[in-house]
């Protein structure tokens, strides 16, 4: 068992009346932003998915910034006091590429079938079973994520404002609750680009300030391999398959595990990513949203691996039992020693900006899911639209309250990251598996996609509590533990999906048209809008241009 995620009390910072009015301000254009949006809510589509009706450039600074969770900013940071610079895998490998294959490849499917959610895709290409277990099972998985992220809210405001946890989880529930009841998706949507670029200016002093500390990279990179070994300081150094490194994988399961399993699972399949990318204005758009947030995708692994980094100088023992601090307190330890009032204001208000980016971002996706997927399908069919509007919002409010109740269950964890990444292993990988193998092979049954993702959940569980736990078979850390369950998921639920497709009957050919990779359905065949012919209107461009530039940033520290 791990040690609680608590961080140290002596972290506690020194804000005065200006730090709190740049954080009382932050919270009334929050409001403002709700109640602008509320405007434009209508019907059903206008509150689930803004009424598909924005610009790409907004869902893709939504896109990015929905991930950029404090959940994110800790977690990585607290990777990289772990870990080293194995952090950029998560980015470089475990985010890019994917990201690409879901505005190139996947887009176009989810888009042109005008679907409101990833679990209605799986209705139309298998059926009702698999529509009705993958969201009841995305539906969980968002309420326990949005559950980590108030609950490292309340830890993080309890120890760096003082405040009892129950303030803190109550304010920002209260806010996220407020903001997307009045205004659905789009006061979401709206805000998360407010708040990407809130926590950038929260991060960047950080960074800048840290490395200065330290004597710049040169500093940071000699200190840390004096004291933790020139691994720590490289992408693949150690990763050969039986070496030791920080990390406890090896290369076949990072690439395997991360850049393929987990990546692609969490990217593709996960409602609270592309439902920014379903609210877009059109194909072209939609496909875009994914690509455009790739770019500072590349850079940002940069503000949160540094801090992690500097703080593993600092504290040259943190995580460990001769020292008071975790490797979660990275972030926080920084903003109390480096930061003066004013910019430490920012900077709490860029952590608050974070939680409720990634706790509204599930919320939000909760919300669509239940009522569309859940309650409008299984429940209560064929009521008036404004019906399912206002149930919308009574279930964000359910949803809120039960991820105050889920909070807690992260508090076995020391790395909040390697918590998220378990849960994504449990539930991301099994519905990628399900999807992949149902978007390019027509022979795939109705029936194999339950079975799948059954099988896929049930193996990535089994690998966790079982084999790893119970310590039956030996794996280094959580982390490459999430990797082998990744893994385990995906080859689970692809062999009983070919398994079942052997001997249960395939879909009708002509209900698979633009479900499957070689058809293709009206809403996939889209003429370019006048004026859309810039090369910076092309996804095809766009993603190779973040592939070539991700795998030049990993050259400078590969070995």
């Amino acid at each position: 068992m791990q040690t609680p995620t608590y961080l140290a009390a002596e972290l506690r910072l020194p804000t005065n009346w200006l730090d709190y009015t740049i954080l009382g301000i932050y919270f009334v254009v929050v409001l403002g932003i709700g109640f602008a949006a509320r405007r434009s809510v209508k019907t059903s589509l206008d509150f689930f998915l803004s009424g598909r009706s924005l610009p790409a450039w907004v869902t893709g600074l939504a896109f990015i910034a929905a991930n950029l969770g404090a959940t994110e900013i800790l977690g990585m940071a607290a990777n990289s006091a772990q870990y080293g610079v194995y952090t950029t895998h998560w980015y470089w490998i475990g985010a890019i590429p994917a990201m690409v294959f879901l505005g190139l490849v996947m887009m176009p499917f989810y888009y042109g079938s005008k679907v409101r959610s990833v679990p209605e895709f799986l209705l139309l290409r298998f059926d009702r079973a698999a529509h009705l277990l993958s969201s009841i099972l995305f539906a969980f998985a968002a309420i326990l994520i949005a559950g980590v992220n108030l609950y490292a809210l309340a830890i993080v405001v309890e120890a760096l404002l003082g405040w009892p946890e129950w303030v803190a989880i109550v304010v920002a529930g209260f806010f996220v609750l407020a903001y997307i009841t009045l205004g659905g998706l789009s006061s979401a949507i709206y805000n998360e680009v407010l708040q990407f670029f809130v926590i950038l200016a929260a991060l960047i002093p950080i960074t800048v300030l840290g490395l200065k500390k330290v004597g710049g990279w040169d500093g940071l990179s000699d200190s840390l391999t004096k004291s933790h070994g020139s691994d720590f300081m490289t992408s693949w150094g150690g990763t050969g398959i039986g070496s030791d490194n920080p990390l406890g994988a090896n290369w076949l399961t990072i690439v395997l595990g991360l850049g393929f399993v987990l990546s692609f699972g969490y990217w593709t399949t996960n409602f609270a990513e592309v439902q920014r990318a379903l609210s877009a204005k059109n194909l072209s758009a939609a496909q875009r949203t994914p690509l455009i947030a790739a770019f500072p995708k590349i850079f940002i692994v940069f503000l949160v691996m540094i801090p992690g980094l500097v703080a593993a100088v600092l504290v040259p023992r943190i995580g460990t039992s001769g020292s008071d601090l975790q490797y979660n307190d990275a972030i926080p330890y920084l903003m109390e020693q480096l930061l003066p009032n004013g910019v430490l204001g920012i900077a709490v208000t860029g952590l608050l900006a974070a939680f409720m980016a990634g706790m509204a971002a599930n919320v939000s996706s909760f919300n669509t899911v239940f009522t569309t997927d859940i309650w409008a399908k299984y429940v209560v069919k064929g009521r008036e639209d404004a019906y399912y509007v206002r149930f919308g919002r009574l279930i964000t409010a359910i949803g809120v309250l039960a991820s105050i109740g889920t909070a807690f269950l992260a508090r076995s964890f020391s790395n909040i990251m390697a918590y998220l990444q378990t849960l994504f292993s449990f539930f991301n990988v099994p519905m990628f598996v399900v999807f992949i193998i149902g978007m390019f092979w027509k022979r795939a049954s109705m029936k194999s996609g339950f079975w799948g993702l059954l099988a896929g959940t049930t193996a990535a569980m089994v690998n966790y509590f079982v084999l790893y736990k119970q310590d039956i078979v030996d794996i280094p850390s959580d982390q490459g533990a999430n990797f082998v369950s990744a893994i385990a998921g995906f080859v689970a639920g692809a062999v009983v999906m070919v398994a079942v497709s052997l001997f249960t009957a395939p879909k009708p050919a002509e209900e698979l048209q633009g479900l499957v990779y070689g058809t293709r359905s009206p809403g996939m065949a889209e003429p370019p809008a006048p004026g859309d012919d810039a090369w910076y209107r092309k996804p095809a461009l766009l993603g190779w241009g973040a592939v070539v530039l991700a795998a030049a940033c990993y050259i400078p520290f590969s070995f």
